[in-house]
């Protein structure tokens, strides 16, 4: 009976849905508190009493079917300063707008030529859509469900990436006047609106002292356009790990490619990119206290949408949305190396340190739900080392790596029926001394396949050892004239070795293991370097 009453309501709220057309005016004119309509003391010099989006205010009816979310802290009045674009660092001004589907964006420059992003709080989803339904209550819908991210969320994040040994950007909110105009052109986008104020890092201007003796910014596309593209260019793994945790410790489920910047750190042969998380625009979101939401981001549907609670339910969810950078980033980790750096990020994070972090959040938001985002915290800080297994197990299973453009050296070495060791090596040359470039070893009982792709140098691919049990290796020689030798024997009918290439131009041996896929389709070498 209870289902069929709760089958029955949804479909109300649904009908009554799509009976509806897009509000045009849906979003609130005017952040500022107006006269009357609250009673609250002075804001202070050059800050102002704001409200982030009134339009989230509904009636509890509609809570239940589309949830409270983070109403409370969109319908709160809190004091922010005023932002002027003639005053902040210096003197700021306008280099361009951005070009985000949601969110209305700039970039800024201040007297000191650093960079800066200019990014309302607030977002419109309608892009998102297709033409056809914009017009039509999913426009509605969407705008509505915006207020299950925290608008204050990210103000949490820097004492937090501090203590954690992560990058950070330190972001600032401000208020802009409903009367200014230094924005020219795109004054009417700005006016009124509540905006987050954040570092990019693209120059050494945008230098700070966290990062030491860096020598230069670089984004994602050009991180790994050099890292495919020569074997000098890497990524710190472990570094990346920790923010990753750091990523699922606040429930930040989006956290694609698009979402990092790296410092780049170089010597006199090579170069490491280390990560610099930006854009919170997501941690701590709740979307799972309304029917139809709950309903929408089960396992079965719209997953990766993960509400922040006290237990991290499901750590698959949180990683969907960074699958393609997850799998090139944390390729070479092992178990132990999962779990030495969630534990030091447990030993970090103290609890002094998390209260210290959530009394970031505007005074009066604190008051409502700052010691239960506090207490969520240090429970989900004591599960990271649970968690962190849990995120290797996941990208285990089906392990790829990739060489570069230049010649590479692969070797697979069969240890045993549980180990085998994969290395990647810069050949030797010039009487320079071969360098391994990566080394693990992998477990039958947690991984199914390993994928070597060469690309387009003239590569070199060994895979040795008898055993009774093993890994299926799979080898993509790539473009450029590969040597592919194979000289290990796994008992059973199957075949545990799978060669990819050419039929021309190579040359290889492929024992008694290997099984020959080579082909005339030059698309056998394909490699996804971007993830667009």
């Amino acid at each position: 009976m209870q289902h069929l009453y709760l089958r029955s309501a949804l479909l109300l709220a649904l009908i009554l849905a799509l009976g509806s057309c897009a509000d045009d005016n849906f979003y609130q004119q005017d952040a500022l508190v107006q006269p009357g309509e609250y009673d609250l003391p002075p804001a202070g010099t050059d800050s102002v009493w704001i409200v982030a989006g009134r339009h989230y205010e509904r009636s509890w009816f509609h809570y239940l079917f589309w949830g409270k979310h983070h109403r409370d802290s969109w319908t709160t009045p809190v004091i922010l300063p005023v932002f002027e674009l003639a005053r902040v660092h210096g003197g700021m001004q306008v280099v361009k707008k951005g070009g985000g589907f949601q969110t209305s964006s700039f970039q800024l420059q201040d007297s000191l030529g650093r960079i800066y992003a200019f990014r309302s709080i607030d977002k419109d989803p309608v892009l998102v859509l297709a033409k056809f339904w914009r017009p039509t209550f999913v426009t509605n819908i969407l705008r509505d469900q915006t207020s299950s991210a925290s608008p204050y969320g990210a103000m949490v994040i820097p004492a937090l990436a501090r203590a954690a040994g992560v990058f950070h950007t330190s972001p600032t909110l401000y208020y802009v006047p409903k009367n200014d105009t230094s924005f020219g052109e795109y004054a009417e986008a700005v006016q009124g609106k509540v905006y987050m104020l954040e570092e990019k890092f693209e120059s050494m201007a945008d230098t700070l002292r966290m990062f030491g003796n860096v020598a230069g910014f670089v984004n994602s596309d050009e991180a790994l356009r050099l890292r495919y593209e020569t074997n000098t260019h890497h990524f710190d793994q472990r570094a990346f790990a920790r923010a990753r945790l750091l990523d699922v410790l606040v429930g930040d489920w989006d956290r694609h490619k698009g979402q990092w910047d790296w410092a780049v750190y170089a010597d006199s042969t090579d170069t490491l990119y280390q990560p610099i998380p930006k854009d919170r625009d997501q941690v701590f979101l709740k979307m799972d206290d309304g029917a139809i939401p709950f309903i929408a981001t089960r396992k079965l549907m719209a997953r990766k949408f993960n509400s922040f609670g006290s237990k991290i339910k499901d750590v698959k969810a949180l990683m969907i949305n960074a699958r393609f950078i997850d799998e090139r980033l944390l390729h070479e980790l092992t178990r132990e190396d999962w779990k030495a750096i969630a534990n030091d990020l447990k030993n970090r994070l103290t609890d002094e340190v998390i209260e210290k972090a959530v009394q970031n959040l505007p005074p009066s938001i604190y008051a409502f739900n700052g010691e239960s985002a506090t207490q969520s915290l240090k429970n989900r800080r004591d599960q990271l080392p649970d968690v962190a297994v849990e995120m290797y197990e996941l990208l285990a299973g089906h392990v790829t790596v990739a060489g570069t453009d230049q010649p590479d050296l692969f070797r697979v070495r069969r240890l045993d029926d549980d180990r085998t060791e994969v290395t990647l090596s810069r050949p030797a040359q010039n009487a320079i001394p071969e360098k391994v470039l990566y080394r693990r070893i992998f477990h039958t009982n947690e991984t199914e396949k390993i994928t070597l792709h060469g690309l387009s140098g003239d590569d070199q691919f060994l895979i040795e050892g008898d055993v009774a049990e093993g890994i299926l290796v799979e080898v993509y020689g790539g473009l450029g004239e590969d040597e592919i030798v194979d000289r290990s024997s796994v008992k059973g009918w199957r075949k545990m070795t799978h060669i990819y290439d050419t039929e021309r131009g190579n040359k290889i041996d492929f024992g008694t293991e290997a099984k020959d896929f080579t082909t005339r389709d030059v698309r056998v070498h394909a490699y996804d370097r971007e993830g667009n």
